[in-house]
């Protein structure tokens, strides 16, 4: 019995998820990581539906990377070693000074903005944010946490689904049929003799 093979389509939804709001927020180094996750669950789905273990062993790898991303993530966020977000911008590839989108949208925040402000660099204001019941540092880590779970499923998943298609082609002969099920060519019998055709 084969495990059902919309199983994957839950990682594909928390990827687009994810994929909107670092949208929303700039953040071009994770939107390029969630892309690249995509794509790899559509693989992950493909070797489901076509019983292709390959494409499965390699999801399982690339689920190895993203449970990787998703701890930088978290560290970055949480400021570990010497991370810091007021001086590492490596989520938007320090293009721009954009924040996760969660830092002015998060629940209950009200912001408010700062006028004339020295602070801000040319074409860019300053703001404060107050009131949040969860800062969106621990939103962030929440969400990632959240991606290394599935993914640490995800990769029993692949890696269990690909075993069973690996046992069912290696139970299969492929010149005499199923060998498991004692399927044997038709033999010959020695009273039939061949007799020539006179036209």
């Amino acid at each position: 019995p084969f495990p059902d093979p919309r199983s994957p389509a839950l990682f594909q939804v928390a990827a687009l998820e994810r994929q909107i709001f670092d949208f929303l927020g700039y953040q071009w180094a994770p939107i390029l990581a969630n892309f690249l996750h995509i794509m790899a669950v559509i693989l992950g789905i493909f070797g489901t539906i076509q019983y292709r273990s390959r494409y499965l062993m390699m999801y399982a790898v690339w689920l190895v990377l993203w449970v990787g991303w998703n701890a930088f993530i978290i560290c970055f966020y949480l400021e570990v070693g010497r991370l810091s977000q007021d001086r590492d911008f490596i989520m938007t590839f320090n293009t721009s000074l954009h924040r996760s989108w969660w830092m002015e949208n998060g629940p209950g925040c009200l912001v408010t903005p700062v006028l004339n402000s020295n602070l801000a660099p040319e074409d860019h204001h300053v703001i404060t944010v107050s009131g949040c019941l969860l800062d969106y540092q621990y939103i962030e880590v929440v969400s990632s946490a959240t991606q290394i779970f599935l993914a640490l499923f995800g990769f029993v998943y692949a890696c269990y689904v690909s075993k069973v298609f690996l046992e069912e082609e290696d139970s299969f002969d492929f010149i005499g049929g199923f060998d498991s099920y004692g399927y044997q060519a038709p033999q010959k019998t020695s009273h039939l003799q061949l007799q020539p055709l006179y036209t």
